[in-house]
């Protein structure tokens, strides 16, 4: 009898392919990333995205905030390794405690964090975790996770469309994915991006102790803004978790400390 080809297993083997292909090691903790999405892609859509909220999103006039948000960005961006990063710094006149930085080297602080991180160590925590989302590539990470997902719903949904299991599997397979992959995968990303920040600050010339005190103070700010999401719901770890891991950092952290020149 002829054999018929069986496409499902003919497409799993091309994604394990893409996957081992795929793999890239990130930069301090050494773990291994899945990342398909170009870098160049990655840089196109931050520098899109960032010139779009500059014109959504009112830029502060305080004179004094935008040069220490600048002076501590210089300094984390001077020991940061993001090729043909176009490093710009800018200060939203927002109320939400929020940072974030773009792949091409756009950073956005919104002055709600100002009165968290309270001094230029706190600043420097800050900018350090969000330019190791950069330095890492975790945009890039996070859509080639998100394609990666989405082929294997498709094998999944393919090689079960005959099944009594089909049914179940088209309806489960979304929000199973979302809490058993993404969302724990976007936790592992925090958690990098909180021990490659530590390291960027220390190389920088801020002591990577005064990151503590800065999460302590966000833990105490998200306390009184309320919210009972589930641990598992989370796309953060939980903050009493990053700091008790923060500070088993701190040693390896403090070993790249060097006062910077006053």
């Amino acid at each position: 009898m002829k054999s018929t080809p069986v496409r499902p297993c003919k497409s799993l083997l091309l994604s394990v392919a893409l996957v081992a292909a795929g793999c890239v090691t990130e930069p301090v903790t050494g773990r291994k990333q899945f990342m398909v999405t170009g870098a160049s892609q990655e840089v196109a859509l931050g520098l899109s995205a960032f010139e779009s909220l500059k014109k959504e999103t009112p830029i502060s006039k305080n004179a004094t905030q935008k040069a220490l948000l600048e002076k501590v960005g210089r300094r984390i961006a001077a020991v940061a390794d993001l090729p043909n990063a176009q490093w710009e710094f800018v200060l939203f006149d927002s109320p939400e405690a929020n940072a974030f930085c773009l792949p091409g080297g756009k950073v956005g602080v919104y002055t709600g964090i100002l009165a968290i991180t309270q001094d230029e160590a706190g600043l420097a925590t800050v900018i350090g975790h969000e330019v190791a989302h950069a330095v890492a590539r975790h945009g890039g990470e996070r859509m080639s996770m998100a394609k990666g997902i989405e082929l294997t719903g498709i094998l999944g949904g393919t090689a079960l469309s005959q099944s009594q299991y089909g049914p179940y599997f088209q309806q489960l397979y979304a929000p199973v994915s979302q809490v058993g992959v993404a969302l724990p995968h976007s936790r592992m990303q925090e958690s990098s991006a909180d021990e490659i920040g530590l390291t960027l600050m220390a190389r920088a010339g801020y002591d990577p102790k005064h990151a503590v005190g800065f999460w302590q103070r966000f833990s105490t700010h998200n306390q009184a803004a309320g919210g009972q999401t589930p641990w598992f719901l989370r796309t953060h770890p939980l903050d009493q978790q990053r700091i008790a891991k923060i500070q088993q950092l701190l040693p390896k952290a403090q070993a790249e400390f060097r006062p910077a020149n006053p």
